[in-house]
């Protein structure tokens, strides 16, 4: 377990942070920034269990400490050498626990004939940005993964990519099962 006493240590205050190695990075750094939207991932699916009904909310909390988990797993870089410890990484197991859980929801969802634009009731527009931020996220992982000597677990990208079609899917539940979505009409305004 983390015991935080100090909550500023000023070693920061210069650009830099510490990844989990120990390694000092700019908080500007493609792997910082990459971790960093995993958390605003995280943040907004806090925003988004205020509204949720139990069954997603506990869903969504699962969803959370795996975000810790994933959030650990990219600020340990893979490098030659193995670390002296044990890092924690995404497994397989979690993408899996997404993919059931989108299974179940999706089980009760009418099929869709359009686009699904972002709202409808509070719990679904807060799942929305929660999605669009872990795109977000998903695009940063990628785009490190690309670089060599910046290695990420493939089970790191699925879990990205499968809680983006989580959230997706959870967003259409909260909207009545898809009975509320907003759904885009193409031209409508023209």
């Amino acid at each position: 377990m983390v015991t935080l006493n100090r909550i500023y240590t000023r070693t920061g205050d210069k650009g830099t942070t510490a990844l989990a190695n120990g390694e000092r990075r700019s908080k500007a750094d493609l792997r910082v920034e990459t971790y960093g939207t995993v958390d605003e991932t995280n943040a907004c699916i806090g925003l988004a269990r205020l509204h949720a009904e139990p069954r997603i909310d506990a869903m969504l909390a699962a969803i959370q400490n795996d975000l810790f988990d994933l959030g650990a797993d990219l600020a340990t870089p893979e490098g030659p050498e193995p670390p002296a410890y044990e890092p924690l990484r995404i497994v397989a197991a979690q993408v899996k626990r997404l993919e059931a859980d989108i299974d179940a929801l999706n089980a009760d969802l009418a099929p869709l004939k359009s686009f699904v634009l972002p709202g409808g009731t509070p719990a679904a527009a807060a799942l929305h940005l929660a999605r669009t931020v872990c795109r977000r996220a998903e695009r940063l992982a990628v785009e490190l993964s690309a670089i060599e000597a910046e290695r990420i677990s493939p089970e790191a990208l699925q879990y990205l990519n499968r809680l983006s079609d989580f959230l997706f899917v959870a967003s259409r539940a909260a909207n009545a099962n898809g009975a509320q979505d907003v759904l885009w009409v193409p031209g409508k305004n023209r």
